[in-house]
């Protein structure tokens, strides 16, 4: 492995801390009887992630192992893929809900205003004024913009991922500020200039 050069019997990686991996997609379910999945990708490099030779860690809760992508395919946005070692429907059932991931130092370079989704996930979430919001557990990058889940006191807060609203974004710090206009917090109106995920 690129990370830490160690992996046990049946490709299983030795001590893998969470925060060295990235997820790029996780595993849906089997595609016909030979093995291959359904994958929902969580990446914007969906065709280098997944082409064949590609190398990723397959962790399905605390287990993970490295696993060679054979063969894949789109059908409709999503990758299915074949994986080395897979060869049936129960094969693949196995690992349904099971996460891709790639080692964090394996990824590119992104631009100024431009954060990978895991750079966020755990970043404390305040106010301008101090007031605290919560943590951020997810980044829902669906229709209309991304938006942070953030878990606050009176439960799920969603935030736009707006230049206007998150006015300071220190992923190193592991803190996000906030800026948001009246009512956000309650009702999660989404506008403003998006910032984008990968």
């Amino acid at each position: 492995m690129t990370h830490d050069g160690t992996t046990g019997i049946n490709g299983e990686v030795a001590a893998v801390p969470r925060e060295s991996l990235a997820i790029v997609g996780r595993v849906a379910r089997p595609h016909g009887l030979r093995g291959e999945v359904v994958v929902n990708p969580e990446t914007d490099f969906a065709e280098t992630r997944f082409a064949p030779a590609a190398r990723l860690v397959l962790r399905t809760g605390a287990a993970a192992r490295e696993v060679v992508v054979t063969s894949c395919r789109f059908h409709k946005g999503r990758p299915i893929i074949g994986i080395e070692g897979f060869h049936s429907v129960e094969d693949a059932q196995l690992v349904a809900g099971a996460e891709l991931c790639v080692p964090v130092e394996s990824l590119a370079q992104l631009p100024d205003g431009v954060y990978y989704q895991h750079d966020l996930v755990g970043c404390r979430v305040t106010t301008v004024g101090g007031e605290v919001v919560g943590e951020v557990t997810g980044v829902d990058a669906g229709g209309g913009g991304a938006r942070l889940v953030v878990a606050g006191e009176s439960g799920e807060v969603l935030v736009p991922l707006a230049e206007a609203i998150c006015v300071e974004i220190d992923p190193a710090g592991r803190r996000i500020v906030i800026d948001p206009p009246e009512g956000l917090l309650e009702l999660n109106v989404t506008s403003g200039r998006r910032r984008r995920v990968r």
